[in-house]
């Protein structure tokens, strides 16, 4: 997936360079990763180790900012260096990388429960065509984007982010900078779909134990940019955090309400109308927002079966995907929200919603759930 560079360019002049630190018991990926990383502007190999112990030994020495950390290792495995190494450094940004298996990617998402920032599945071999790009621009933009993000935070605070924002909120209390804000449309919404990206997995997890009178009553479409088999562990764990039916969705089956449908990983989903229902439709077009699935296909043909009975929801997320699809929801007379910066691992899909002043409302993560509730049951305002 690709991620949105604005203010990059002022980030690399601004501050020194990302001490990175790659742990991985392979020398090529060592040595790729290494290469990769010096040739960034605004980057630098700190260490560059084969195991978690010698990562977690070297830790204070190395000093990084960012650490690569394979899962499967000898001596010391990533899932066990994990832990060791945040309480050492709290606010250590540790970005998971593995092969593509089930295993692994239970050990991942277990990751981002564990503190991990992120994850990337390494590709089953680098010397096949277009596979080392891709985990290039993947790994540098994660690295970037979460690097320079724990920094800010630790830097000496400025004046406090605004909190969450409705339109009711923002019309009694104007505050300088703040996007615009839409009212919520009056229709009563059919259906919830949901677009997510880095930070989203935990943010689906918070949220599935929350809107269990939403599952209730309408169906709930999620795009988040997952591999394969990622997406079939991540609908499997909202389907016990949310004590409900969720599943990776399946090509020509009905929407009903009840059921969370997860896009597949590595293909698009998209929605369609039959009689007088709604269809999933599962295809393998190109990329879209250098994505795939991406949200914008599933907003976009939303349109198409629900016209504006439609509530959007854009979480955490690299780059811009929905952004389109979300004018189109609005232009139809549906509604978005979007996370707010503040609880947001990345605010680059929520936040390119909120300044294209297409959001009824911006909230924390811990306020969405009650609100879409009260959405759901009747509550327009």
């Amino acid at each position: 997936m690709n991620v949105a560079t604005a203010g990059t360019a002022t980030d690399v002049q601004a501050v020194k360079p990302l001490r990175i630190m790659v742990v991985d018991d392979s020398v090529v990926i060592r040595g790729l990763i290494s290469r990769w990383v010096a040739a960034e502007p605004d980057m630098e190999i700190a260490g560059s180790l084969r195991t978690g112990r010698e990562a977690v030994s070297q830790l204070e020495r190395v000093a990084p900012d960012v650490v690569v950390l394979d899962i499967e290792m000898p001596d010391l495995d990533g899932i066990s260096a994990l832990p060791l190494l945040l309480a050492k450094k709290r606010n250590l940004v540790v970005i998971m990388a593995s092969t593509l298996t089930r295993q692994n990617a239970e050990i991942s998402l277990h990751a981002l429960s564990l503190g991990a920032a992120d994850y990337i599945p390494k590709p089953e071999s680098t010397r096949q065509a277009g596979a080392a790009d891709i985990f290039r621009r993947e790994l540098v933009d994660k690295i970037r984007h979460l690097g320079m993000r724990r920094r800010r935070l630790a830097a000496p605070s400025g004046p406090p982010l605004a909190p969450g924002l409705d339109g009711r909120e923002a019309a009694g209390r104007p505050l300088s900078g703040a996007p615009a804000l839409r009212p919520f449309s009056r229709q009563m919404p059919r259906v919830l779909l949901i677009g997510s990206s880095t930070g989203g997995p935990q943010a689906l997890m918070s949220l599935a134990g929350e809107i269990g009178p939403v599952i209730d009553r309408v169906p709930i479409l999620i795009t988040q940019h997952m591999p394969p088999t990622f997406t079939t562990i991540l609908a499997e764990h909202l389907a016990r955090a949310g004590r409900c039916d969720a599943r990776e969705a399946v090509d020509g089956e009905p929407v009903t309400a009840g059921r969370i449908y997860v896009a597949p990983g590595g293909r698009h989903m998209r929605v369609t109308r039959r009689g007088c229902g709604a269809v999933i439709a599962i295809d393998d077009g190109a990329p879209v927002n250098f994505c795939k699935p991406a949200v914008d296909p599933l907003f976009a043909s939303a349109v198409d079966v629900w016209q504006g009975a439609i509530l959007a929801l854009v979480l955490t997320g690299m780059g811009a995907d929905g952004v389109r699809g979300g004018r189109e929801i609005v232009a139809a007379g549906g509604s978005v929200i979007a996370q707010d910066e503040a609880s947001s691992v990345v605010w680059g899909m929520p936040g390119a919603v909120a300044n294209a002043g297409l959001c009824s409302a911006i909230l924390p993560l811990n306020q969405i759930g009650s609100k879409l509730v009260t959405l759901f049951a009747g509550d327009r305002s």
